[in-house]
């Protein structure tokens, strides 16, 4: 499985942390969103698209990003965050980022969000929001998580090999 994690991490690399711990268990690398070709995205089988969320959204480059991609069929999405609030599974803020991926036709498999120092105005008053966060337990479950993306698009993938090759004999 060929994958790549596209990151924007401004404030502080909470994003960017995430991003190692994932990229370290998928066998990826990972490249700033101001970097990547979007002409490229067809040479991969699993793309992540992260940042953290500002303002209740994730990085604008990041989105003009995904509303920019070319169709590529076979290339599966995730969305990751680092956020204030924690958790965002259940929050709206990913759904935006994750339909304009799906309208553009890459299907977003799943969702990872844990919790990350929040400077983000009003807050920077009294220093912030949780601090020392990512920490050891959010970058496991990261890695936990990038588990379960591998192993889901590794069968995904043997799946459609299988299919394709009845389908041509």
């Amino acid at each position: 499985m060929n994958s790549l994690l596209i990151c924007a991490s401004r404030s502080h690399g909470n994003t960017a942390r995430v991003a190692r711990a994932i990229a370290d268990v998928l066998g990826s690398g990972v490249v700033d969103v101001s970097e990547f070709d979007p002409r490229r995205i067809s040479e991969y089988d699993l793309v992540g698209f992260g940042s953290g969320i500002y303002g209740m959204s994730f990085d604008r480059e990041l989105r003009r990003l995904a509303g920019s991609l070319p169709p590529a069929r076979g290339v599966d999405a995730f969305v990751f965050a680092t956020s204030g609030f924690g958790r965002i599974n259940e929050h709206p803020f990913r759904r935006p980022l994750a339909a304009i991926l799906e309208r553009a036709g890459y299907p977003v498999i799943d969702t990872f969000c844990c919790r990350g120092l929040d400077t983000w105005l009003p807050l920077r008053i009294v220093g912030g929001i949780n601090k020392g966060h990512p920490d050891d337990a959010d970058l496991a479950r990261a890695r936990e998580f990038a588990t379960k993306l591998r192993d889901r698009s590794t069968a995904s993938r043997t799946i459609e090999r299988t299919t394709s090759e009845r389908t041509t004999s």
